[in-house]
């Protein structure tokens, strides 16, 4: 089945959506994951082909968050497939939400979140709103969201899990290895997860050798006014 998907105020023109739940992809390889742990975002994020982010902000207090995307895409406001992603999620999945970044009723609150957290679920990532904001900024449950609203959700659906979402402008497909710290959220495919995460770490090695540097007071700058002659730029 499909539906038609309204638009308004907050809410993207999108295609139909649709009623259905498919199979869960392979995890993510732990060993990986592990590594990518290990790393800032930010790190991970420059060596992405595909240059994407999201707009999405943490919602909880701190903590990372790491792990194998379960992707929802629901009709925006409403969380009944949201609520099925929770029971069929493993342990170490991230529950990524394209609930088309409207605003008007929040897709989960703090019992949501608690029950989800209890199962073992590594965090979530909505594209749409969230509610007990307070609750939520005084745990360290990673949940990344659009915005805050006070309204409920709706259960009615429609909705699909484990079909390829975006959310905050960022392609999400089912088992991505999904990363979250206080820059944001960053999802690899997992085809390209060895090659990433090897050049984010040698950047992150590279960026800690710059560091000692500049504790050290031996931060080489030249390279600047190296850039800025070499573009043609006039200095006294």
């Amino acid at each position: 089945l499909r539906f038609p998907l309204r638009t308004g105020k907050g809410r993207r023109n999108r295609m139909a959506i649709g009623f259905r739940i498919l199979p869960s992809p392979k995890r993510a390889d732990p060993k990986l994951l592990g590594r990518l742990r290990a790393l800032p975002v930010s790190n991970v994020s420059d060596n992405l082909q595909r240059g994407f982010g999201t707009n999405l902000e943490p919602m909880h207090r701190s903590g990372r968050m790491v792990g194998t995307a379960l992707t929802v895409r629901t009709r925006p406001g409403d969380n009944l497939v949201v609520h099925k992603a929770i029971e069929m999620a493993e342990p170490g999945d991230v529950i990524v939400v394209d609930a088309g970044g409207a605003l008007e009723n929040a897709i989960i609150g703090e019992l949501m979140a608690g029950w989800a957290q209890k199962r073992g679920v590594a965090g979530f990532v909505i594209d749409g709103a969230i509610r007990d904001s307070e609750a939520l900024a005084g745990g360290d449950f990673p949940v990344y969201a659009a915005g805050v609203t006070h309204r409920g959700p709706w259960k009615d659906g429609p909705g699909e899990i484990n079909v390829t979402v975006t959310v905050g402008g960022m392609v999400v497909n089912p088992g991505d290895l999904v990363a979250g710290d206080h820059d944001g959220v960053v999802a690899i495919p997992q085809a390209e997860a060895e090659q990433v995460i090897a050049a984010a770490e040698a950047q992150h090695r590279k960026e800690a050798a710059s560091m000692q540097a500049i504790r050290a007071g031996t931060w080489d700058r030249r390279w600047v006014d190296e850039a800025l002659r070499a573009r043609g730029c006039e200095m006294p």
